[in-house]
């Protein structure tokens, strides 16, 4: 599918939530701003900082819908007092030390601006970022699935065959998506918000989730993040999310296959990928260059 000449930037949506976090939150809304996207609703949820985070957040607060910082029910709970504002069509959220690039919604903007089957979208290139903000690692991911997802394709750490991860810094979805599939991050859960709003978006929500060709987010190494220190509880978390929506980890002999597959030359690979794994068409956007543009694809 080819992206017609035209389109209407969608308003973006994002929320950032902060919490002592004065040391990388500037670069984070920088990288926000700096884009200079003309059509974008960015609101900052603040914990109620004690570092000089404040300072930083009222630096910019003239290009800010909205921001306030007072004590919150943790990372989740900011995330959703932050979307209870939104007004965007497209919607995401930015952890106060990760960063998006220089291009980042002008791509989002144009992909929902031109196709409307692009209910949500992830980058197929995840980049990590070091401490001091620089690329770290870029790995290159084939696609995602509903089967494959609820399959455990997307939760590595179990003893069940599995890949990459969605990358939340990444990710973007419609305002729609996310009303349909319950309109909230579930702030129950203290690391795997994210892995669980992904588990009702392909259930309840019923959306497929296409890939974009190109890095959108970058996630942020740094000595005091959560997940980085409690690991074992988000794959607790995640798994039992996937659980509950329905979703059930390829067998031990499911699994066996699958790894053995990985083991043969790609071209065998892609013979009997389908046959054997049952899996849905993976959805993709990738851009055709200059006279085509950015076009939908289905391997």
């Amino acid at each position: 599918m080819t992206s017609s000449p035209g389109f209407s930037h969608p308003k973006i949506t994002v929320v950032t939530p902060s919490y002592n976090q004065g040391r990388f939150l500037e670069e984070t809304i920088v990288s926000i701003l700096d884009q200079k996207y003309p059509n974008l609703e960015y609101i900052i949820i603040d914990g109620g900082s004690q570092d000089n985070s404040v300072e930083v957040i009222r630096k910019y607060e003239k290009h800010l819908a909205y921001w306030v910082s007072e004590k919150d029910g943790g990372q989740y709970d900011a995330i959703n007092k932050g979307f209870s504002r939104a007004t965007g069509e497209v919607m995401a959220w930015l952890n106060s030390d990760d960063k998006y690039f220089p291009w980042t919604l002008h791509v989002v903007g144009e992909l929902f601006g031109r196709f409307a089957p692009v209910e949500w979208a992830t980058t197929l290139y995840p980049l990590c970022l070091d401490e001091n903000g620089h690329a770290a690692t870029c790995r290159h991911v084939d696609g995602f699935t509903r089967f494959g997802f609820m399959s455990g394709e997307n939760l590595p750490g179990g003893d069940w065959y599995s890949r990459e991860y969605i990358q939340q810094e990444g990710t973007f979805w419609r305002k729609s998506l996310w009303e349909r599939s319950g309109g909230k991050v579930n702030s129950d859960l203290k690391l795997a918000g994210d892995f669980e709003l992904w588990a009702r978006f392909f259930s309840k929500g019923g959306a497929e989730l296409h890939g974009v060709a190109v890095p959108l987010g970058g996630f942020r190494f740094q000595q005091n993040q959560k997940t980085s220190q409690q690991m074992d509880l988000y794959l607790r978390e995640a798994h039992e999310a996937l659980l509950l929506h329905g979703g059930i980890p390829y067998s031990w002999w499911q699994t066996l296959v699958l790894k053995k597959l990985e083991k043969l030359q790609r071209y065998v690979y892609k013979k009997f990928d389908k046959k054997i794994r049952n899996r849905q068409h993976v959805k993709l956007c990738f851009h055709g260059g200059r006279q085509k543009g950015w076009e939908l694809h289905q391997r």
